[in-house]
């Protein structure tokens, strides 16, 4: 289970005007807790007013220490008007102690041979970069392509890291940027990477059909217009891999299940821990809220269907998910839902947060 400690701040990096990277020191008694896979996501919390806010972000440092990470690397860009993003830029210094989870998240590759590529677009680069690093460092024969988008050079994070990663791998690694708001002066050309583009440039950048793996992180738009891109060249739904960070008020939901009637009362009985119980669902209540009335232990982070922490078996009954953004169709048909989006169907739902 998903559980917070207390972590010291070590070092606040500027990256760009809007983001930052926050780094936390482990103490060696949590290491193992803290030990990810490249690609995880931590969930941060604070209390405002009385109320509690958690935001996820993604580790970008490697995965190379086996007995887990002295360090914790994340990076945090601006959100006007976000609940989180505001304070860190602002107010989180080095030596302050900030309530963090252990690592959660499945838009993970565990270093072994192969091509793989990554298309991402802004803060998308976060969990690739881990990714990329770990991948080149641990496996000598993989290689990876990494396809970036950002608005400009002064806007894009990691600048410094992902160049390192050219210079040290040089014939593994294959570095693609695109500029939407600014002019190249050599490479590809200037603009936002949408559907047709991708359709037209990936096959003459790299070999389609050979790549074991892609991995698409970003805007919505960014990430659904990749995945019909390679759906269009052939590429199978198992070797795409997909986390989106930002989710437009005006995009479509994407829902697990078909919409089914509200039943009249219904309960709902859930497994954190080892530890079970049933309660009553209060009208119109996502499940998570439910069991989080009841058991404040719950994993959750976004509430929104996006990050996947909240992510629970279906034992038994129905249930309509409202949106999602975080499960792949192979874990939705396996009885997979997200608990901060599931609503019941039927009188009785049972849920198993432990598999």
């Amino acid at each position: 289970m998903a559980r917070f400690h207390p972590l010291r701040v070590a070092a606040v990096d500027r990256l760009t005007d809007d983001a930052v990277a926050l780094t936390f020191d482990v103490p060696a008694e949590l290491r193992a807790e803290y030990r990810f896979a490249p690609g995880q996501h931590l969930a941060l919390r604070r209390e405002v007013d009385g109320t509690e806010i958690r935001r996820t972000y993604s580790v970008c440092s490697p995965a190379l220490e086996p007995d887990g990470p002295e360090q914790l690397r994340v990076g945090v860009r601006m959100v006007e008007g976000g609940a989180f993003s505001p304070y860190a830029h602002k107010e989180i210094a080095v030596d302050d102690v900030l309530e963090v989870m252990t690592p959660a998240g499945r838009f993970t590759l565990e270093p072994r041979p192969g091509h793989y590529a990554a298309i991402v677009g802004g803060s998308g680069i976060t969990p690739v970069l881990s990714i990329v690093a770990t991948l080149l460092a641990r496996e000598p024969s993989a290689r990876f392509c990494l396809i970036r988008s950002d608005r400009t050079a002064a806007s894009t994070m990691f600048l410094e890291e992902v160049a390192d990663l050219k210079d040290r791998y040089p014939t593994r690694f294959q570095l693609v940027t695109v500029f939407s708001r600014e002019d190249q002066q050599a490479g590809v050309v200037t603009g936002r990477l949408d559907e047709e583009r991708l359709t037209e440039l990936l096959p003459a950048l790299l070999p389609v059909e050979d790549i074991a793996g892609w991995f698409l992180c970003g805007p919505f738009g960014l990430v659904q217009g990749t995945e019909r891109a390679l759906r269009s060249l052939g590429v199978g739904r198992a070797r795409i891999h997909e986390e989106i960070f930002h989710v437009d008020n005006g995009a479509p939901a994407p829902t697990a299940t078909a919409p089914a009637p509200a039943p009249a009362h219904s309960t709902v009985t859930a497994t954190l821990d080892g530890r079970s119980g049933t309660w009553p669902v209060q009208d119109g209540e996502a499940l998570l809220d439910t069991v989080l009335r009841n058991r404040a232990d719950a994993p959750y982070a976004c509430k929104g269907g996006v990050c996947g922490t909240c992510r629970a078996f279906l034992v038994a009954g129905e249930v309509r998910m409202d949106r999602n953004f975080a499960l792949e169709p192979e874990e939705t048909e396996a009885g997979y839902v997200l608990a901060c989006q599931s609503h019941p169907a039927t009188e009785k739902v049972e849920l198993d947060f432990d598999r």
